[in-house]
């Protein structure tokens, strides 16, 4: 962390050789046959796993997260086709449990680690989500990522600004008071609609 210092780094000097990361070529290859082909394809995450085993973390990790109904209203615009990178069973199965389930979404099996992750996102359009693990991988690999970040956001994504010095492919969605997911949500969702519209 101290080498920006040493080597006088500022956001214009930032080493910018995008991507960084590439997927396992073979991988790509094989999770490309399974990934729908048509419509456009967003992979997203709407929630992290809370770190029970330390009360600050959790409460940090509570409040990155989207609910489940909150996020719904996302996954109903039409013409996409998303991909969940949802781990855990009970987060996979959450969507589900709500009336009006699109049609159009599908959850990633059998994910074992980053590799996996990588090849699949290397087939996607857009990745969208909570600021987790795989925003970075998908910014890191130069893929369009919207990241939607709590009020008090973490410090990589900075203050009063929607591109990111770490990552040109991305645009940051923020809180603009804490707790307050509808707003994002709504502001997501017309991005999100014109996006479709261009990309259908």
């Amino acid at each position: 962390m101290s080498l920006p210092r040493l080597f006088n780094t500022t956001f214009d000097t930032i080493p910018c050789d995008m991507p960084y990361l590439r997927p396992v070529p073979e991988e790509a290859e094989r999770w490309a046959q399974w990934l729908p082909a048509g419509k456009p394809r967003v992979g997203f995450v709407w929630a992290v796993d809370p770190r029970a085993c330390n009360p600050y973390l959790n409460a940090i990790d509570r409040r990155r997260s989207v609910s489940a109904s909150t996020f719904l209203q996302l996954l109903r615009i039409t013409g996409i086709t998303f991909i969940s990178f949802q781990k855990r069973r009970g987060k996979c199965c959450a969507i589900g449990r709500y009336s009006g389930r699109p049609a159009a979404l599908r959850s990633v099996p059998d994910v074992t680690d980053f590799t996996d992750t990588a090849a699949i996102v290397t087939s996607l359009d857009l990745v969208m989500g909570v600021d987790t693990s795989v925003m970075h991988l998908a910014g890191a690999m130069n893929k369009p990522v919207w990241i939607l970040s709590r009020f008090d956001g973490c410090w990589r994504w900075l203050r009063d600004r929607d591109d990111s010095p770490w990552y040109p492919s991305a645009r940051v969605f923020r809180q603009r008071r804490s707790g307050d997911w509808d707003e994002v949500i709504e502001e997501v969702a017309q991005v999100l609609r014109d996006w479709a519209a261009l990309h259908h």
